[in-house]
């Protein structure tokens, strides 16, 4: 009996071959020389195998990234950073199945359905970055929007996967220089400015709404 990874690189080796899915199940486990109740074992279709090997390319990388020694020395923008460059490292094993999986997807506000399992581990992980760098003292705690934080890295997931599938450049070094604008200037956002004083200040007045009288304000 295959085991689930042996399907996945099965189905892997059939979609770049034929860049295609297989037709069915039938024809597609009766090359492999298993049962459908062997394939139905592991995955309920063809489009749960493309959300595994999405699931574990992103499980695996903030695996690996965590275990770095210097994880817990890095700052919170450190920690995205290093998550991101360590993403298309991974996707550098599998660059011509992630752009057959995502070459159909059109649409500019939605979620892949391939990478529906990727977004609630994703933005898990972004959070505890957020969190930390929130309780450190590096990001600015904002009202309403602090719980926007993760939804603005999604955005940036989105974006620089899909800018890393049409990159061109030797080496992939526009897609490094789009993480490292991208997420420095997230961050910046995420971070203390000049606004957040003037709100603050904003504030200030707001509850010494007697002392702005004596001054004439």
């Amino acid at each position: 009996m295959a085991t689930a990874q042996q399907i996945r690189q099965a189905y892997i080796d059939y979609v770049l071959t034929h860049n295609e899915k297989p037709k069915t199940v039938y024809s597609f486990v009766k090359k492999l020389k298993i049962t459908e109740a062997d394939f139905y074992q592991f995955h309920s279709s063809f489009e749960s195998i493309e959300k595994a090997i999405w699931f574990e390319l992103t499980f695996e990388t903030i695996s690996k990234i965590k275990e770095q020694e210097v994880w817990l020395q890095y700052t919170s923008r450190e920690k995205m950073l290093s998550f991101f460059y360590s993403y298309l490292e991974n996707l550098k094993n599998e660059r011509s199945f992630v752009i057959y999986s995502l070459k159909n997807y059109r649409g500019k506000f939605s979620t892949p359905d391939v990478l529906s399992g990727v977004k609630p581990i994703f933005e898990n992980f972004a959070q505890e970055i957020i969190d930390d760098g929130l309780e450190r003292g590096e990001l600015a705690e904002r009202k309403f929007l602090t719980k926007r934080y993760k939804d603005a890295l999604w955005i940036q997931f989105a974006f620089i996967v899909n800018f890393w599938i049409n990159d061109d450049s030797d080496g992939f070094e526009k897609s490094d220089e789009a993480i490292e604008k991208g997420i420095n200037v997230t961050f910046d956002l995420f971070q203390h400015s000049p606004i957040d004083n003037l709100i603050d200040y904003g504030k200030f007045l707001s509850r010494n709404g007697k002392f702005k009288e004596k001054m004439g304000l």
